[in-house]
């Protein structure tokens, strides 16, 4: 099978292959609520969805030093582990994409700001850790999402132009990482269309099985 020249597919994790955001809701409300902070869903989408947990502890945890800030934050994602074990189910029509992507030689990357275990994790479970040809984590890198690196890590790391591919997003902060160049699709697991274009998505679509969605991707790549 050849790989195809330029193109890629790049795939946030939470939220976008799972739904997993009601769970990292449950999580660091867990965490940060003995520390004065609550989160609703609305709320969550807009200060917690898609960030970093550096970036989170420095907004909530300024009273504490850095190293308790990391500890706090890894025990959030320790619950968040034990709390969506066996609930790891794919948002509907992601096999189906996959499948036309390998067929077509779309090398396929995974970019998130979620630790490493987590992504593993969620890929292990989704049966699909073999489609990707790298997964990229935010905090292996000297800066995560909003920033543009992830998606331009992913870039290099498929062979890919941004011009030639696309990524899909369900957060605020990932959008604007991919759409420094790559044309990005909003998955409305928790946030809804307008707020999606309004961060910057060309389009949004319910789940990977909505026929906008599936007339973009075949467009974009010529399949």
């Amino acid at each position: 099978m050849s790989q195809t020249q330029g193109k890629a597919l790049l795939f946030d994790i939470d939220g976008t292959l799972a739904d997993t955001d009601p769970i990292h809701l449950a999580a660091f409300n867990q965490v940060l609520g003995p520390h004065g902070h609550t989160f609703d869903h609305a709320r969550f989408g807009k200060e917690l969805q898609g960030f970093s947990n550096a970036s989170i502890g420095e907004r909530f945890l300024t009273h504490e030093p850095a190293d308790r800030r990391a500890s706090i934050l890894g025990e959030k994602e320790r619950i968040f582990r034990e709390l969506v074990s066996g609930q790891i189910v794919p948002v509907p029509g992601l096999m189906a994409l996959l499948d036309r992507a390998d067929r077509a030689g779309v090398p396929m990357v995974a970019v998130t700001n979620a630790p490493r275990p987590n992504a593993e994790l969620l890929l292990s479970g989704l049966g699909i850790a073999h489609r990707f040809k790298a997964v990229v984590i935010g905090d292996e890198l000297a800066q995560g999402k909003p920033h543009p690196l992830p998606y331009l890590e992913g870039l290099r790391l498929a062979g890919a132009s941004a011009p030639a591919s696309l990524a899909f997003e369900d957060s605020r902060s990932g959008i604007q990482s991919a759409t420094a160049g790559i044309a990005t699709i909003g998955m409305r697991t928790g946030l809804g269309h307008a707020d999606l274009l309004a961060a910057g998505a060309v389009a949004s679509a319910r789940a990977f099985d909505d026929p906008e969605l599936i007339r973009l991707v075949a467009s974009a790549m010529a399949w």
